[in-house]
C-alpha cells in the first residue's frame, strides 16, 4: 500500500454539469485529509468513434481502480431507486480485488421504505422487495461500509480508519 492512500472515487457524480469543479473540490478534500482522490475523467480519452471512447474510459477506470488502495462510492438514488450501474460494477470488481469499499449517501430509510409499493412487499412491476431492515441491497450492505452522510463525512472515516494500526 502506498504511503497516500489512493481512493478511487466512484459514483454518478461524472454526470454532474459542474463536475470538474466538483472534482477539484473532491481532490482538495482528500488532499486535507492525507489521501490521493483517482477520479473517472482524471485522464483524456481518446479515439475516433464513440466505441473506441467509451473502451478508453473503462480501461482508465479499471485501470484505476486496480491502483488504488480504497474505494469511495457514491450510492445515492440514481435514475430511480438504486445506485447508478457502473458504480456497482466498480464496487463489485474492487471487492472481488481484495479492496475495502466505502459507500456514502446510503439512504436512511431500508428499502421497503424507499421502493413504492403495488401491493405490500412487491414494487410497481411485481417484484419482491428485500425486507432485511437494509438501506441498500444486501450485497453491497455485506460487502460494504454503508456511510449514512456525504462524501466529506465518508472521507475522514477513510482516514481515520487508514491511520489506525490493524
Amino acid at each position: 500500500m502506498s504511503t497516500i492512500p489512493r481512493i478511487y472515487m466512484a459514483g454518478p457524480d461524472v454526470f454532474q454539469r459542474d463536475y470538474a469543479q466538483h472534482k477539484a473540490r473532491i481532490k482538495q478534500w482528500c488532499a486535507e485529509l492525507g489521501l490521493a482522490a483517482l477520479c473517472p475523467g482524471d485522464d483524456e480519452v481518446t479515439g475516433a468513434s464513440k466505441p473506441e471512447i467509451s473502451r478508453g474510459i473503462f480501461d482508465i477506470n479499471m485501470a484505476l481502480i486496480e491502483s488504488a488502495d480504497y474505494v469511495v462510492a457514491n450510492v445515492c438514488n440514481f435514475r430511480g431507486h438504486e445506485p447508478d450501474s457502473g458504480t456497482v460494477f466498480e464496487i463489485g470488481y474492487a471487492v472481488g480485488r481484495g479492496k475495502k469499499v466505502w459507500c456514502y449517501n446510503t439512504p436512511e430509510a431500508d428499502l421497503l421504505a424507499q421502493v413504492p409499493q403495488a401491493e405490500p412487499g412487491y414494487c410497481r412491476d411485481g417484484m419482491l422487495i428485500e425486507d432485511f431492515g437494509l438501506p441498500r441491497n444486501l450485497m453491497l450492505a455485506h460487502a460494504c461500509e454503508l456511510v449514512r452522510g456525504d462524501l466529506r463525512a465518508c472521507l475522514a472515516l477513510v482516514a481515520r480508519w487508514h491511520a489506525t494500526p490493524r
